[in-house]
């Protein structure tokens, strides 16, 4: 844990009444350091969430923490104005004393405060269909509120994240220059995903020819970043919003689909258990075009099935070429790690390929129940 001292002296940079209790450090997120503060102020406990912030993953802070307090902000008011509670189903990001969003301590470490949000709890893993659908309300509610925000104050974090043509381009760069010499090892697989190149310009012709609309998407759709209420089990805030930029809707709804709805782990070495998991894939479509539906456009809602394809054809295409690479994106834990998860993932493609026609009646299915 970082010293206790500096933690205190962070804290010393805020307006916090009370007094200082203790700190814990909290284990769940991989990337920033991340504790649960504790004071007592008129016998009261009051909890705080204070993160070191990763400036080797995310090197321009100034873009990051305006595209965070502008979001959780803009989340906030919308919330408050339709009735519900904005302390607990949105992250609130707190200033320090001289008004600034986030401090820079003595060690040039860059340290942000938000609210702490008691009574919930983050799932790791999908143990049964009702929890998808939370997770998937939970998604689709925060794409709703956030469907008018204004997409010319979001910045890029990350340049061309899911595009996807660009990511092709990366991977035959990968397969050209073989800096691991490993391209021997991976022939149909490269074949498979070659044969698939025209997939990987569809959603971006139709954004560039404007039959899809630029939103704000969260980019990193994954279980585990949805906070779910103890009592109720439902899905109140989504967090993690670093990577929160203007892209398209489908690439959440899709990213959701390739983590959430594959019947083997990301790293399963049997191929033969791979398979899209209808029944997950309906719950998640019920549960996000419940929320969102009305929000989208029938261009979007029309692409979902395909946005589950071409979100998990691009995570396999960034497996294999990091694999040609040498390992140095992805953290491995043995040589054919990547190689592993890029068959895995595409596995899936051919799976959801088999599977599309039975993927698009079920949205047709909610599409008229919600009649969007």
């Amino acid at each position: 844990m970082d010293n206790l001292d500096n933690i205190k002296n962070v804290l010393a940079a805020y307006n916090l009444s009370g007094n200082f209790i203790g700190c814990e450090k909290l284990t769940d997120g991989h990337i920033h350091s991340t504790y649960r503060v504790e004071y007592e102020d008129g016998g009261k406990a009051k909890n705080y969430l204070l993160q070191n912030i990763n400036t080797y993953v995310f090197k321009d802070i100034e873009k990051l923490m305006r595209n965070v307090k502008g979001v959780t902000e803009y989340l906030g008011r919308v919330i408050t104005e339709n009735g519900g509670d904005a302390d607990r189903e949105c992250l609130r990001l707190f200033s320090t004393k001289d008004g600034d969003i986030y401090y820079t301590d003595e060690k040039c470490s860059c340290w942000r405060l938000y609210n702490y949000i008691n009574g919930i709890h983050t799932v790791q893993q999908i143990e049964n269909k009702e929890v998808f659908y939370n997770a998937a309300r939970a998604f689709g509610t925060f794409r709703c509120l956030l469907a008018d925000y204004p997409i010319n104050s979001l910045e890029e974090t990350t340049p061309d994240f899911h595009n996807t043509v660009s990511r092709f381009a990366d991977f035959k760069k990968a397969l050209s220059d073989n800096l691991s010499g490993r391209t021997h090892n991976a022939v149909d697989e490269t074949e498979f995903i070659l044969a698939r190149e025209s997939d990987c310009s569809v959603l971006v012709t139709l954004l560039n020819k404007g039959e899809l609309p630029l939103t704000v998407t969260h980019n990193d759709t994954k279980l585990n970043n949805v906070l779910f209420d103890d009592e109720t089990n439902e899905g109140i805030c989504i967090v993690d919003l670093d990577t929160v930029m203007p892209g398209l809707s489908l690439y959440d709804f899709g990213d959701s689909i390739r983590f959430g709805a594959n019947t083997a782990s990301e790293d399963e070495k049997d191929v033969s258990k791979v398979s899209l998991s209808l029944e997950l894939f309906d719950a998640y479509t019920k549960g996000y075009l419940e929320a969102a539906g009305k929000s989208l456009t029938p261009k979007e809602i029309e692409y979902l099935p395909f946005s589950a394809k071409l979100m998990t054809l691009e995570c396999g295409m960034r497996f294999l070429g990091d694999y040609f690479n040498g390992d140095v994106y992805f953290h491995t834990e043995y040589p054919e790690h990547n190689l592993v998860r890029a068959r895995t993932q595409l596995a899936l493609v051919a799976d959801i390929e088999k599977k599309t026609d039975e993927m698009k009646a079920i949205v047709e299915k909610y599409r008229k129940e919600f009649s969007l």
